[in-house]
């Protein structure tokens, strides 16, 4: 993507300025940390105005496009509502024909102006009072704060193919043809680099899958080909068995008839001093019905487990060769045929786990619930590892909530976000709407010695005050996968 030149500044602030001007300020949103949208009511209309401080696509035009907001607006956006919020836009002007715009406004408390400054990799916003000293900026430059704006070097301004027509205006329906085509062209752009983001996420999310099956199917070889040591146990327990009266406890082995050989030879076999006969004989026993269990529950397992690998090498391949496509729900990008056999369990492992409630964030990371006392426990104690995240409401009885993470892994903001919003949602505080959420790494959280299941003393634990927003509960609902 390509950030708008100086010329195209100047064209989409001619098509939008006249319209806005006169207009006020009736809601501020910051969807991303580097996105500003403005929703600016004028006679007999809203328009929402959209500014762009990502270094790879800075830009500003209207927009129709709905956006997602954090649950909690970020300390900028927070600025501007309090204080711009309501203001009335007087004029909006590109600034000594550079990609630079100044909305001069006035605010409950005067006159002020929000500029600007679309450069790129330098591009920031700032709010300035009536003097132009800056109150407030994107950037977060401390250094600003208090000192006159000064516009930064007006470089020479863009040739050539800078100056050539970008965007296709043959929008006769749209009464801001610029700005629409703008948008259009951007929202390809970005699909195209969500495209490219996704097959990435993907493939290193298949990678770690492929070698962690690799490692599991060759663990599972292991153990079948320790258990085929017992294959002949069930033979010397039964001839133990059959000589039980001449044996005594302490010899290290014991001379037999082979009666299952038709030549009848004499075997020796090894036995444990410190057991009785009895004891040897149930031993031998006991590894022979390993070495059956083995037989059937490991080579499924493995024979399952190279299909799930072939399946998952053959997408990777995909990708590497560029014809894979993401699925149309973003949240199926994480969802591995890995996790999809874990759900499905190992014997009393999979007993071990539970019915939690399942959901994927917007990340493709997988949150468990706990239904009750007894399910955060087992949630808290059994299911989750050491560097899982784990969550609670602040000051009430709730849910625990774990996301699993890879070992050092770090969560994701909105995995964060969609967790606290179900450790919300699943508390005392649902009726509220909003509160606080404690959340740490699985590590820092411990049984409370003498109380019942579930209480917990949790240390190094972060906060983060979160509402129940639809937008995000639908998603998560649509994510669930154990209701």
């Amino acid at each position: 993507m390509v950030s708008l030149t100086a010329t195209e500044i100047a064209k989409v602030t001619g098509e939008c300025a006249p319209v806005l001007a006169g207009g006020w300020i009736q809601k501020v949103y910051q969807p991303t940390d580097r996105t500003l949208v403005l929703e600016i009511r004028t006679p007999g209309r809203t328009h929402r105005l959209l500014i762009s401080c990502h270094p790879d696509a800075t830009r500003i035009h209207i927009t129709t496009a709905a956006f997602q907001n954090p649950p909690t607006p970020p300390p900028f956006c927070q600025f501007l509502r309090a204080h711009l919020q309501g203001a009335r836009i007087d004029k909006i002007e590109q600034l000594h024909g550079d990609r630079i715009i100044q909305l001069a406004l006035t605010a409950k408390e005067g006159p002020c102006n929000l500029v600007a400054e679309l450069t790129g990799k330098t591009s920031n916003l700032l709010v300035l009072d009536e003097a132009s000293l800056v109150r407030r900026d994107l950037n977060r430059e401390k250094d600003l704060v208090g000192q006159l704006y000064v516009p930064p070097p007006h470089p020479q301004r863009e040739r050539g193919a800078a100056d050539q027509a970008r965007f296709s205006q043959d929008l006769p329906e749209s009464p801001f043809p610029l700005s629409a085509a703008i948008e259009i062209h951007y929202r390809t752009a970005e699909g195209v680099s969500n495209i490219e983001t996704a097959r990435n996420i993907r493939a290193g999310i298949l990678r770690k899958s492929i070698k962690k099956l690799r490692r599991r199917i060759e663990a599972w070889h292991e153990d079948l080909a320790k258990a085929e040591k017992y294959t002949t146990y069930d033979r010397y327990g039964e001839l133990i068995k059959a000589n039980l009266g001449t044996m005594r406890k302490g010899q290290t082995d014991v001379a037999v008839v082979d009666y299952f050989d038709e030549e009848l030879p004499t075997l020796t076999i090894p036995l444990d001093q410190a057991k009785t006969p009895q004891g040897n004989m149930d031993d031998y026993f006991r590894k022979h019905r390993k070495y059956l269990a083995a037989q059937r529950e490991l080579r499924p397992r493995i024979e399952e487990g190279n299909r799930e690998l072939e399946t998952l090498k053959g997408e990777l391949t995909a990708i590497e060769q560029g014809t894979w496509q993401p699925p149309e729900r973003p949240s199926q990008i994480a969802r591995t045929t890995i996790r999809q056999r874990e759900s499905r369990g190992k014997g009393r492992q999979a007993e071990r786990q539970g019915p939690f409630r399942r959901f994927t964030s917007s990340d493709g990371l997988a949150i468990f619930v706990g239904k009750n006392a007894r399910e955060n426990d087992e949630l808290t104690f059994g299911l989750a590892k050491s560097d899982d995240l784990w969550l609670h409401a602040r000051g009430t009885p709730g849910s625990h909530v774990v996301v699993r993470l890879g070992k050092g892994a770090d969560p994701p903001i909105e995995t964060i976000r969609d967790a606290a919003t179900l450790a919300l949602l699943y508390s005392d505080l649902k009726k509220s709407g909003k509160g606080d959420v404690i959340y740490t790494r699985r590590k820092w959280v411990k049984k409370a010695k003498g109380q019942a299941p579930g209480a917990v003393i949790v240390t190094q634990e972060k906060s983060l005050h979160v509402s129940l927003e639809k937008t995000r509960l639908d998603a998560l609902k649509a994510r669930s996968t154990h209701e």
